[in-house]
C-alpha cells in the first residue's frame, strides 16, 4: 500500500496469535509487515486494547443467535470510506481469507458475511491498486483523460484485480470499482474551472434535447463569474440529473429575486442571497445554487433555512450527474443492485477524487455544518441511493 511509517502500523506478537490464526501465512504478515492503522481503503487502527483480535462472538449480547460460521471470525479492522468506516473486517483463522460484516451487537441474528479477498495479503494489494488509480501513479500514471483513458483504465484495472484474486474470482466490492471508479478519468483538470469536460460528453450521453444551453439573455446581471456563463454557454447542463432539476421554465434569478413574492422564505435567506442564481431544485425543497461572482455551487435547504457547499464548480456538477448517468445504465446492464452498499461507497469516492468538496464533511466557512448533500443522496438507502 505504497510507504507506510512504522508508527502507522499494527504489528501483532505470537501471543496475540496466539492460537486464533492458524493460517501460517497470515501469521507471517500480522507478526512482519503488519497492517496499516489508516489507510484510505482499510484501516486496523479501531483494534485498540487487548486482546487485538477479537472473535464476533465476543461483540454481541447473545453469541448463539449467531450462525456458527461467523462465531470464531475474527475481528481485524474496517473497510473505510473516506472519513468513515465501512465494515468490519473479517479474518478466518484457519484459511486466511477475509470477508465483512456489519456487527450488530444487540442483533447478532442479522449479522451476514461478504466475501472481500482471498488472504490478508490480497486485500492490501487490492487496496494498493486502488489507491495507485486514485492517485494517478504507478500503472496509471500515464493513463491520461477522456474516453480513451477510461476504456484504458477499465481494461487495467480488472487485469490488476483479477491477477490478485486468482481463482477466487471477484468480491462485490472490487467488481464495483472497475465499473465506476475509472470514469473520474473522464475531464481533464481544468484551468478557469475545476474540470475540463470532454465536448459534447453531456449531449452524447443525455442527448443534445435533454441538455439546456443557456444564452446571454438568460443571465441575471448578478451572474459575473465567466467561466461559468461560458460553461452554461458552451457546455450546458442536462435538464432532468435524477436528484436534481433545472428551471427551464422561469429566468434564471437570484434567490431574493425568486422568493420575491414569498416574505416568508425571503426574509430567512442568506445574507448573499442576491448573489446565489437558483438554477433548479433538489430533492426535499432545497435550491441549487451558483454563487454568481466565484462559480462555487451551493445547496439551500429552504425548510432549514441552511447554505451548503454541493460542488467546487459548475464543471464538477455536470460530471456529478454524468457520473449519475453513467452509473444507472451501468447497474442496469451489469446487476449492481444486489451490493448496494458498496455501490455508495464506490459513488462516494469516485466523484471525491474529482470533487473533495462534494464529499469532505470538513466545514468550509462558519455557515457550513460540514453535511453534503451527495453523499447523503448516494448513502440512502431507505430511498434507493443509487438506484433511485
Amino acid at each position: 500500500m505504497g510507504t507506510i511509517d512504522a508508527a502507522d502500523v499494527i504489528a501483532l506478537t505470537e501471543a496475540d496469535l496466539d492460537l486464533h490464526v492458524t493460517h501460517e501465512e497470515t501469521r507471517h504478515l500480522l507478526a512482519g509487515p503488519g497492517l496499516p492503522s489508516v489507510s484510505s481503503l482499510v484501516g486496523s487502527g479501531a483494534l485498540g486494547g487487548r486482546p487485538l483480535l477479537r472473535r464476533v462472538a465476543e461483540l454481541v449480547d447473545d453469541a448463539e443467535q449467531l450462525a456458527e460460521e461467523l462465531r470464531d471470525q475474527l475481528v481485524i479492522g474496517a473497510v473505510r470510506s473516506l472519513d468513515q468506516d465501512l465494515a468490519s473486517l473479517l479474518l478466518d483463522g484457519a484459511t486466511g481469507r477475509i470477508s465483512t460484516t456489519c456487527v450488530f451487537p444487540r442483533d447478532p441474528g442479522l449479522l451476514g458475511r461478504s466475501p472481500l479477498a482471498p488472504s490478508l495479503g490480497a486485500l492490501l494489494r487490492f487496496a494498493a491498486v486502488t489507491e495507485e488509480l486514485a492517485a494517478s501513479r504507478g500503472r496509471f500514471a500515464s493513463a491520461g483523460y477522456g474516453a480513451e483513458a477510461v476504456a484504458e483504465t477499465s481494461e487495467r484495472l480488472p487485469s490488476a484485480f483479477a491477477a490478485i484474486a486468482g481463482e477466487d474470482g471477484l468480491a462485490a466490492y472490487w467488481r464495483m470499482a472497475t465499473l465506476i471508479r475509472p470514469l473520474a478519468r473522464i475531464a481533464r483538470p481544468g484551468a478557469d474551472l475545476r474540470l475540463d469536460l470532454p465536448p459534447g460528453l453531456l449531449d452524447d450521453d443525455f442527448g443534445s434535447g435533454a441538455v439546456m444551453h443557456f444564452e446571454d439573455v438568460d443571465f441575471p446581471c448578478a451572474l459575473t463569474h465567466e467561466p461559468t456563463r461560458r460553461f452554461l454557454r458552451e457546455v450546458g447542463l442536462p435538464e432532468d440529473g435524477f436528484w436534481y432539476t433545472l428551471d427551464t421554465d422561469v429566468p434564471l434569478a437570484p434567490l431574493a429575486e425568486y422568493h420575491a413574492d414569498d416574505p416568508g422564505a425571503k426574509a430567512g435567506l442568506p445574507e448573499s442571497a442576491d448573489r446565489l442564481i437558483r438554477l433548479g431544485c433538489l430533492l426535499e425543497d432545497s435550491s441549487l445554487v451558483v454563487d454568481g461572482a466565484t462559480g462555487a455551487v451551493l445547496h439551500w435547504s429552504e425548510p432549514e433555512e441552511v447554505l451548503r457547499p454541493l460542488n467546487a464548480d459548475i464543471s464538477t456538477l455536470a460530471f456529478t450527474v454524468w457520473l449519475v448517468h453513467r452509473e444507472q445504465a451501468l447497474a442496469e446492464d451489469h446487476g449492481l443492485t444486489e451490493a448496494y452498499e458498496e455501490l455508495a461507497a464506490t459513488m462516494v469516492e469516485t466523484l471525491a477524487a474529482v470533487d473533495p468538496i462534494a464529499c469532505d464533511r470538513t466545514p468550509t466557512a462558519s455557515w457550513d455544518d460540514g453535511w453534503r448533500y451527495w453523499r447523503e443522496v448516494f448513502e440512502d438507502e431507505a430511498n434507493g441511493g443509487p438506484q433511485a
